[in-house]
This record gives C-alpha cells, sequence and structure tokens, in this order.
C-alpha cells in the first residue's frame, strides 16, 4: 500500500465534510454544542458512522471502478428508490454548494470586509477553474488542503481548551443559548442525522474516490484514517466552543472568534484556512452536479459549468447561518433512509446471518 496513495484517499475523504459548516464551526456548534456535554455521545456516533459506512462506500467505488454506469444509490437501495435519489441528488448538492458560496462570502466580509457579492463571486470563480482542471487534478489539490484544515482545527482547539478549560463548568448554564439551534429533539438523532447528511450527499464523491484509489486497502483505509482525524478534530473544537459558549452562541463563523483571541495573526490565517475549507468541499460538488448532465472536458461541460456557477453565486446571497440551521437537517432526514440502505449492505457482505 503506497503512503502517497493513501495520504491522497485521506486527504480527500476528509475534503468533503471540512467546508464552511465545518470550518467555521457552524455544524459543531449546532449538531454537537447546542447539545452540551452530551456532544461526546455525538461524537462517538459520527466516529462509527464515517469510519464504517464511509469507508464501506469507498470500498464499494473502487469494486465496482470498471462499471461506468455505475449508481450507488441503486445498489445500496433498490432500482426504483435508488434511481430517484440519483435524479434529485443535484439539485441538493447545487443547494448545498449555494450554502458553502454563501459562507465564503459571510468569512471575507466578517474578517475583511469584503462586500458580500465580492467574496461570493471570488469563490464561485475559484470553484469553476477547479472544475475545469477535471477530477484528478481536482482530488490532487483538495486532497492537500483538507489535512492542513483539520491541523489548523486542532491547534485552534487545544490552545483554547489549554487556555479556557475551567469554563467548561460554565457549560450547563449556557448551552441553553443554543436551544433554538438544535437541529433534532434529542442529542442522539442530531448526531444520526449529521452523519447521514454528510454521508448521504458525499455518496457520489466517496463512490468516485474509492474508485480512483490504486487498491482496496487504499479506498478502506484512507476513509478510516480520514474518519479518526475528521471527528478528532470535531470532538476538540466542540469542547473549545463548549468553554466560551456564551461569547460564540450568535455568532456566524465561532472558529475566526476562537482563533482571533488567541492571535491576530492566527486569526488572520484562520481566516485564508476558512476559505480553503470552503473551497475543498465546493469542487467536489461542482463536479457531481456537472457528471449528472454532461461529459467532463467536453466544450458543453465548460459552458454547463459556467451556467451552474452563475446560478450558485445568485442564490448564494442569502444569509449562511440560516441556511445551514433550515437545510441541512433536512438532508439528514433524508440521508437515514440511505444510510440504514449501506448499513444493511455492509451486514450482509459479512455474511454474518
Amino acid at each position: 500500500m503506497d503512503r502517497k496513495n493513501l495520504l491522497r484517499c485521506t486527504g480527500g475523504y476528509i475534503a468533503w465534510v471540512i467546508g464552511s459548516g465545518f470550518a467555521t464551526g457552524q455544524e459543531v456548534l449546532q449538531f454537537y454544542s447546542s447539545y452540551g456535554f452530551k456532544s461526546i455521545g455525538i461524537i462517538i456516533i459520527n466516529l462509527f458512522l464515517f469510519m464504517i459506512l464511509g469507508s464501506h462506500i469507498m470500498e464499494t467505488g473502487y469494486k465496482n471502478r470498471m462499471n461506468k454506469k455505475f449508481n450507488q444509490y441503486s445498489f445500496f437501495c433498490g432500482k426504483y428508490l435508488g434511481g430517484a435519489l440519483k435524479e434529485i441528488m443535484p439539485i441538493i448538492i447545487f443547494a448545498i454548494m449555494v450554502i458553502l458560496i454563501s459562507g465564503a462570502g459571510a468569512t471575507l466580509e466578517e474578517y475583511y470586509g469584503i462586500n458580500h457579492y465580492v467574496g461570493a463571486g471570488i469563490m464561485t470563480l475559484l470553484i469553476l477553474f477547479a472544475y475545469l482542471f477535471g477530477f484528478e487534478n481536482l482530488v490532487s489539490i483538495i486532497s492537500k488542503i483538507g489535512p492542513l484544515i483539520i491541523g489548523f482545527t486542532i491547534l485552534v482547539g487545544l490552545v483554547t481548551l489549554f487556555r479556557d478549560f475551567g469554563s467548561l463548568e460554565e457549560v450547563s448554564g449556557n448551552f441553553h443559548l443554543l436551544n433554538d439551534k438544535r437541529p433534532a429533539i434529542n442529542w442522539w438523532f442530531s448526531g444520526i442525522l449529521y452523519g447521514a447528511y454528510n454521508i448521504f450527499c458525499g455518496s457520489t464523491y466517496y463512490c468516485s474516490l474509492g474508485s480512483s484509489a490504486k487498491s482496496i486497502k487504499e479506498a478502506k483505509w484512507g476513509a478510516i484514517i480520514g474518519s479518526c482525524a475528521l471527528i478528532t478534530a470535531v470532538g476538540i473544537m466542540n469542547f473549545a466552543m463548549l468553554s466560551n459558549l456564551g461569547d460564540i452562541a450568535a455568532l456566524s463563523i465561532p472558529t475566526l472568534y476562537l482563533a482571533k483571541k488567541i492571535s491576530v495573526v492566527l486569526g488572520m490565517s484562520f481566516s485564508v484556512i476558512l476559505i480553503a475549507g470552503i473551497f475543498s468541499s465546493s469542487t467536489p460538488m461542482m463536479w457531481m452536479v456537472c457528471d449528472k448532465y454532461v461529459e467532463e472536458g467536453t466544450r458543453g461541460a465548460k459552458v454547463f459549468a459556467g451556467t451552474v456557477a452563475v446560478l450558485a453565486f445568485v442564490c448564494g446571497m442569502l444569509p449562511f447561518d440560516q441556511l445551514i440551521n433550515k437545510i441541512y437537517p433536512y438532508l439528514g432526514y433524508m440521508g437515514v433512509v440511505y444510510l440504514m440502505s449501506v448499513a444493511y449492505n455492509k451486514i450482509k457482505s459479512l455474511n454474518i446471518f
């Protein structure tokens, strides 16, 4: 198993999840920290979901790499449900890409004072150019960004925890500030929704990433190592946020606040990291939307991608944090059915019954 290829798969696996929702802290704040110390259970749930089911999807992609017409939704969910999911998925992915573009505009506006339209426009152009490079070059780019963001997030979280660890005693009196941001009534269902939304929406990308691996071991361990790194970062950032809950509850970009609190230079550096995180998640989404309707590399694909970019820019003017709170949980509900199908297929593959 080649170490370089393994790191490529690992970085590519991480890159899907670390877009604006994760990198800005909004996903962690809403799906984890809003439940106080019960978020520990959410962390455990998602470690299991990402590591076991995510790796199964990657392995499935590798095993079916020679089948150009392979549809993972039909493979896991059956002909009719899978066919329906395949048809609506580009619309869902487009909606998420809009949220990420909105997050880019919000980040640049909040930290640098750049007009939201300009910030969103810059990100839209970067996404379009990345698509024009092709999928292999795309994975090569974003696989390097993923580990960088994870490392930076862990750094900010650890420094914050070391400095504000004593403030965790105040969590019970503050986490009610996030009651209206909770995506589900129960903490455990919030954990399922988060895993379901990410795995469901990233399934096409994960299958393609798995099929591009050099061996099935690379596909499997890339997902497992990526899952461990991702959830470690989530756990550390979650506790860092809990220790500052009173200050960040109403912020759109809580992680940027934590970085700025440590150092102005660190805050500026993290703002660049945030933009890189948004880029790393948005670019595979552009590929997924276009791949459904046009053949990559053709003139028609370039025109279609340009049209998608313009529409995404226009829709990206909507408020960032509200989009996450309203859209992501519903995607999670849709993803639960898909997740159950993947779990059933995984159990069947083990031949334990």
